[in-house]
């Protein structure tokens, strides 16, 4: 069932997303993120990207680690993301190897220990898939609320002819809204995937 965003708040439509999320239960989970990759480890986008960003779950996010480990399987290069040490906003993407050891960030999230030479600009990468809190199908997202996708993606304001990376988000179906808002700062998906199908943007 799609909801109607209309009648919550942006905080509260966030609230009531994370909930849905929250309440799946591990098997469901697994479900989910095994029919995710069924969506997507064929698909050709996914086959002809090299170098290839995912993100690890957290709070109930829908789990991509089955892709991670398929293109790492692939020869791809695969990037997580790592924050800034607090107070700076800052999200880089930096690859990862199979079996590389992690640390947890300010928000608890496992993230790779910092190393500048293994980073790499957003706009180089082929395909970028992105964790949300909702979507609609004209490729709105609505994130945590912290904006550090949004200050990634800044470069497609300047960068008018860069048609890379693609940006793929990822989600449980119950994440699905009616309409989001799209405030100036929003850049557009390409597509969101969830464990029920494709939602092209519009």
């Amino acid at each position: 069932m799609t909801v109607a965003a209309e009648s919550l708040s942006r905080p509260a439509l966030r609230r009531h997303l994370r909930q849905l999320r929250r309440d799946l239960s591990p098997a469901q989970q697994r479900q989910a993120s095994l029919r995710l990759y069924r969506q997507l480890a064929q698909h050709p986008l996914f086959r002809r990207a090299r170098h290839i960003a995912l993100y690890l779950p957290n709070d109930g996010e829908i789990d991509p680690r089955p892709l991670l480990r398929e293109a790492q399987r692939r020869g791809k290069a695969t990037y997580l993301p790592v924050l800034d040490p607090w107070p700076r906003t800052r999200m880089v993407f930096q690859r990862i190897a199979p079996g590389e050891r992690l640390r947890c960030n300010r928000f608890r999230i496992l993230e790779p220990h910092r190393a500048p030479a293994r980073q790499r600009p957003l706009w180089t990468l082929d395909l970028v898939m992105m964790p949300l809190v909702g979507f609609d199908e004209r490729g709105g997202r609505l994130g945590m609320g912290g904006g550090f996708y949004d200050r990634s993606l800044a470069y497609r304001r300047l960068r008018k002819n860069c048609h890379k990376p693609t940006l793929l988000g990822l989600a449980h179906e119950c994440q699905k809204v009616d309409r989001l808002p799209l405030a100036s700062w929003d850049v557009p998906m390409t597509a969101t995937v969830t464990d029920q199908g494709w939602y092209r943007s519009t």
